[in-house]
């Protein structure tokens, strides 16, 4: 099983987004200007949301 985990704290949100743009699957939608995992089951484990991530908000682990 997949848990993606976001750092609030480190997350830009709406402002920043890359990870809602970059993901293939289309895990993360933004909802009132912060990004939320959505679509969980979807995940490929690609990790490309991690690559993207400036502030390193986002992990991925399986």
């Amino acid at each position: 099983m997949v848990e993606i985990t976001i750092d609030y704290d480190k997350c830009d949100g709406e402002e920043c987004a890359e990870c809602v743009d970059a993901c293939p699957m289309e895990v993360f939608i933004i909802d009132n200007g912060k990004i939320i995992v959505q679509n969980i089951d979807e995940c490929s484990v690609c990790e490309v949301c991690m690559d993207v991530c400036l502030n390193e908000a986002v992990k991925v682990q399986e």
